[in-house]
């Protein structure tokens, strides 16, 4: 596998540190290696494969030196900025903010789901909404075999997904981040209210599905919630088919799904839970049963480590793809 010059900008963050976290552990061959930061975090100092990097402030001319790849883990407003121009400047961007998931000239790239679409890109690929990412792994294998008709997520994140300040509010037991105390309770709202009563982290579930399975008339809808958990999302998926299915074949389709690790003997107690899934790559699933009040309707339960899955290691993966095509 040919090394590359690598960049990760947000280095410091939750989401950027998981991206360290990852790229060693997946041993990814990088030749030369790059951190940026806000000017807050200007001269951080990282370890990094055994070698401290220091952290350098983000500007305009942070990509004049040769980088094949950066990974921006630094907001939207820092991608709208910045990615464009390190895509000028012939460095392959992996945005892990929500500014370029819609764009049509952007590919919206899942590797389990639809690795195809990253021949598309006109130097920057989007990372998908964390929640959107786990739910669509579960959701490709009943789509290719059954097809698919309808999903209703219900979702019930934790609080690592509004970085390090939201897991400050719940160690804390204050309300900095979210629009009440998130200890002890649950708050039915992640992201700005839109004018449809929806929020925007729904709005963003039901795009990013439709664009990542290349399905526009699947009938999409979400309530997102915020849990008093540190870390790892949990989704429960109301799913009607196209087709008849044998329930049995369901489990065994999804026990043999790339990135799904099937949990499902309730006799034993067997469901995934975010513990389960916290430090893990793959999307667990359990709970998988029939839905009698619709024909060919199924229920899952959905799990995974936002950090890693959700964030961090779906764009390391994108990286493995992007080095083998090189």
């Amino acid at each position: 596998m040919k090394k590359v010059k690598l960049a990760v900008v947000g280095a410091t963050g939750m989401v950027g540190r998981t991206v360290l976290k990852v790229l060693e552990e997946r041993d990814i061959p990088i030749e030369n290696f790059y951190i940026f930061s806000s000017e807050r975090s200007e001269g951080c100092q990282m370890e990094f494969c055994g070698k401290i990097y220091t952290a350098e402030k983000l500007t305009e001319k942070s990509f004049d030196r040769d980088i094949d790849i950066a990974i921006f883990c630094a907001g939207g407003k820092t991608s709208e900025k910045f990615a464009p121009i390190a895509a000028k400047k012939g460095c392959l961007v992996i945005d892990n903010s929500s500014h370029f998931r819609l764009d049509e000239d952007v590919p919206l790239i899942v590797p389990e789901v639809n690795p195809q679409d990253i021949l598309a890109h006109k130097g920057i690929i989007a990372n998908p909404n964390c929640s959107t990412i786990q739910a669509v792994v579960a959701l490709k294998p009943l789509k290719d075999k059954y097809g698919l008709r309808r999903a209703v997520y219900s979702t019930y994140q934790s609080v690592s997904g509004a970085g390090m300040a939201g897991w400050k509010d719940l160690e804390n037991g204050t309300s900095r981040t979210f629009s009440k105390n998130i200890l002890h309770n649950l708050i039915p709202q992640i992201d700005v209210f839109l004018d449809s009563g929806y929020t925007k982290e729904e709005v963003k579930m039901i795009r990013e599905t439709k664009k990542i399975l290349h399905q526009d008339d699947l009938r999409v809808t979400a309530t997102t919630v915020r849990v008093p958990v540190f870390c790892g999302h949990s989704e429960s998926i109301n799913i009607e088919l196209e087709n008849a299915f044998e329930l049995a074949d369901v489990k065994k389709l999804l026990e043999n799904a790339p990135g799904v690790v099937l949990m499902d003997d309730i006799k034993n107690a067997i469901f995934p839970t975010p513990l389960d899934a916290e430090g893990k790559d793959e999307v667990f699933v359990g709970r998988v049963r029939r839905d009698d009040s619709i024909e060919n309707g199924l229920n899952i339960w959905c799990v995974a480590d936002n950090l890693r899955k959700g964030a961090a290691t779906n764009a390391v993966q994108i990286v493995e793809l992007l080095i083998k095509q090189m």
